[in-house]
């Protein structure tokens, strides 16, 4: 008896060094999939579920099994979740995360997790993102794929290409360095303290985009805002009107440069930016509270 449950609990330590050495990994990829760390979390408690059950003792490549796992899981949450963002109050956006200084540093998974490149993942099936993150993102051969996907290795190849191709499309044309999207945000700051119109236009990029996410509880623009004039004078009027004390500190969001926005000491909206050729052209303002729990201390992600 004492000898069993001696191998049962030895099992079960085995399967926890193994899921701990892999965690950071397993997060990242079901944040990718599903641009949510809340989700993300759930789905990694799923995964350590079903790993526990698991015969190591038939499992070749551990990285790869737990890899299948999640993205299983992930796959059947972000059919889920399709059906709750029918329903969502506005624009969705994805949970911003705080990160860690090493994200930054490696430029592949910072493009990856950018605010930018998780919203074209918005647009694939869900199929299409699991296929287009594990193989552009993680490297994962198209047999693994194939396993975690069930479908054959054949198919994977197509979906692959033409997730491919749909996102190349609509990705940045370009990958700034941490410097000048620095620069830029220091320049936006400056230009909403002053309350100077014409200084916002020209940190502004004329075609940029703001897309504001405050998921009904709190209020925010409920369609995108295209025009750096109609974003200008959105910006402007709403700092004009706003008479409780506003404070712009920086920070490092989804590996990139970000703001965060305190009213009276508090914390009220992560500010992500996307900037190209010096000015911005994507600003996107999370205000939900349910996605800003992930502030408060850093996310540790990887690639491998």
């Amino acid at each position: 008896m004492v000898e069993n449950r001696m191998s049962e609990e030895h099992v079960v330590d085995r399967a926890t060094e193994a899921f701990v050495a892999q965690r950071n990994l397993l997060f990242t990829v079901a944040y990718e999939m599903l641009g949510s760390a809340v989700d993300a979390e759930d789905v990694l408690q799923e995964t350590w579920l079903r790993w526990v059950e698991v015969d190591l003792d038939q499992v070749r490549d551990q990285r790869a099994y737990l890899v299948r796992i999640t993205t299983r899981q992930a796959l059947n949450r972000l059919r889920t979740m399709s059906r709750r963002k029918e329903s969502y109050v506005g624009p969705w956006l994805p949970e911003p995360l705080l990160t860690t200084p090493d994200v930054a540093q490696d430029v592949e998974l910072a493009e990856s997790v950018s605010m930018a490149v998780m919203l074209v993942l918005e647009t694939l099936s869900p199929t299409e993102r699991a296929v287009f993150v594990l193989r552009e993102v993680f490297d994962v051969g198209y047999d693994e794929i194939a396993a975690a996907v069930d479908r054959t290795p054949a198919a994977v190849r197509q979906i692959a290409h033409r997730a491919r191709r749909h996102v190349d499309a609509r990705r940045p044309r370009t990958v700034v360095s941490q410097r000048q999207t620095r620069e830029a945000v220091d320049s936006f700051v400056r230009a909403l303290k002053g309350g100077d119109l014409q200084e916002l236009l020209d940190v502004l990029a004329p075609d940029v985009v703001y897309m504001g996410d405050g998921g009904g509880v709190k209020h925010a623009a409920l369609r995108p805002i295209a025009g750096a004039g109609k974003v200008a004078r959105l910006l402007a009027g709403g700092l004009g009107r706003n008479t409780i004390p506003i404070t712009f500190g920086p920070t490092m969001v989804n590996g990139s440069p970000a703001l965060a926005l305190h009213l009276d000491g508090e914390l009220d909206s992560i500010v992500a930016v996307h900037v190209e050729a010096g000015r911005i052209t994507g600003l996107y303002v999370v205000r939900n509270p349910e996605k800003l729990s992930r502030i408060a201390s850093e996310t540790p992600l990887a690639l491998r």
